[in-house]
């Protein structure tokens, strides 16, 4: 291991904005009468391998409701693109060092488990080559791989080591057998229940682990026009020709909040369930 990397910190930072297209004031929504960049924040406080953990906002209703339950806040620029670039404002304004690593938490996910944020900084630190981390897990009904909600991702093993190839919104990868079955059947006749993803196909979690030399660099590329196209900043990391590493979560990850559907069925959950 070398001196930097035995130096180096991990910091949790959890970006969160007001504005939503499918649903406006996402992190200030009540799941079990909390609101749910609380239950984020909770999460965040029990990986206790970080060195420290905050919120990134630039909405100051969203500042109060978390400086009011004792996290540390820091308020950033409502102009950027992604919640990357908000991490790279954060970076900048705390001083971290470059060799850092900081654990992107979506504000989004109230149900990720302290285990996977360890896990994405476990994948980055043995993969040297790669500027950043992220995690996976088998999608297994259709209906799932076909939501335009659900980030789907392909990857490959290069040198022993597995790398994200692409991020799309998309049902991918495409069985073109299957595809070519279908089309020579009466698709109203062949129902999302009665039909089944490829065995490869996966949803990709909110949750990445980055080295703050990255962000120093991610902030002066402009958005690439894939990112533009699918709305996935991770992109914008392949498309300027970063590695990303990734790698199947060890624990199963309920998906967040995209929809008034998702909240509802977040609340429609077991409160236990927020506490695993």
């Amino acid at each position: 291991m070398s001196t930097a990397s035995a130096s180096a910190k991990t910091h949790i930072v959890i970006p969160a904005r007001f504005k939503s297209t499918r649903l406006p004031g996402k992190p200030l929504l009540n799941i079990h009468g909390k609101p749910m960049i609380l239950w984020v924040a909770e999460k965040a406080k029990a990986a206790h391998f970080a060195d420290d953990m905050c919120i990134a906002t630039d909405d100051e209703r969203i500042a109060k409701v978390c400086m009011d339950a004792g996290y540390e806040v820091v308020m950033t620029s409502a102009d950027h693109a992604s919640g990357t670039d908000r991490l790279a404002e954060v970076a900048t304004i705390k001083g971290w060092s470059a060799h850092d690593i900081i654990i992107n938490m979506q504000g989004d996910e109230p149900l990720v488990p302290p285990l996977l944020l360890k896990q994405v900084k476990t994948l980055l630190v043995a993969d040297s080559e790669s500027v950043m981390a992220t995690l996976y897990e088998p999608i297994d009904d259709y209906y799932t791989f076909t939501r335009t909600s659900v980030v789907k991702v392909v990857s490959a093993t290069v040198d022993n080591k597995q790398r994200a190839l692409y991020f799309s919104r998309a049902p991918i990868p495409c069985d073109r057998d299957i595809a070519l079955a279908t089309e020579n059947l009466n698709t109203m006749d062949v129902t999302n229940t009665e039909r089944l993803p490829p065995k490869n196909a996966y949803r990709h979690l909110g949750l990445y682990a980055y080295r703050v030399s990255l962000l120093q660099q991610f902030v002066h590329w402009p958005q690439a026009p894939l990112e533009t196209l699918e709305s996935l900043e991770q992109l914008r990391v392949l498309e300027n020709g970063g590695h990303i590493a990734i790698a199947k979560a060890t624990l199963q990850l309920p998906a967040g909040v995209d929809t008034q559907e998702d909240l509802e069925r977040l609340n429609a959950m077991s409160i236990n369930d927020f506490y695993k």
